[in-house]
């Protein structure tokens, strides 16, 4: 029987050494050195205060501000912890529903706004974490931002342009704004 008992022993003792503790460090270790920022959340800091992340969603509300793609993760908008989507589909009621409502929202914030509403503004991902938008969500906002914070069309749509993401690799995805960064900048000018 201690035939049977020590080698198992001895072999659940080595996997959990390499698989618990070596492999796992070794990762970790990697990443921060081949991916400092990330590893370390890619969080943004302004005068020494975490204000948010590159990699995850905030959720602006404010008329001056870029809004963000909108967010079905539990039990708040953007929760790190809880990422993932609703899971409707299309032609669930609960989808339609949500998604009028966000419409009449933009349309309630700008009401001069004819452009049809990019469908990246009123539909969450399957992250329900994303902190970029697409240009043309961006390019949606400009009117609303310039009349909050009494600049013109022109001045917001250059901000825009400076913080325009082009495809990961010149052809993975389609061409982004990150919105914290965006909102960063408009608060960096008017300061």
């Amino acid at each position: 029987m201690s035939s049977i008992i020590r080698p198992a022993l001895v072999l659940f003792t080595s996997l959990t050494l390499v698989c618990g503790i070596v492999y796992p460090y070794a990762v970790a270790g990697v990443g921060r050195l081949a991916f400092a920022d990330e590893a370390a959340g890619s969080i943004v800091e302004v005068g020494g205060k975490a204000i948010g992340s590159s990699l995850i969603g905030q959720s602006f509300t404010s008329p001056k501000y870029f809004w963000g793609r909108p967010s079905a993760t539990a039990p708040m908008a953007n929760n790190g912890a809880g990422s993932g989507g609703s899971n409707l589909g299309p032609s669930n009621p609960a989808q339609i529903d949500a998604v009028k409502g966000r419409i009449a929202a933009l349309k309630a914030a700008d009401p001069d706004n004819a452009a049809p509403v990019p469908v990246d503004l009123v539909t969450a991902s399957s992250s329900g974490l994303d902190p970029e938008i697409s240009v043309a969500a961006a390019r949606y906002q400009v009117g609303r931002v310039a009349r909050a914070r009494g600049m013109t069309e022109a001045q917001v749509r250059e901000i825009v342009g400076h913080n325009e993401e082009g495809r990961a690799l010149g052809f993975f995805g389609e061409p982004r704004v990150n919105v914290l960064a965006l909102n960063m900048a408009l608060d960096g000018l008017r300061k």
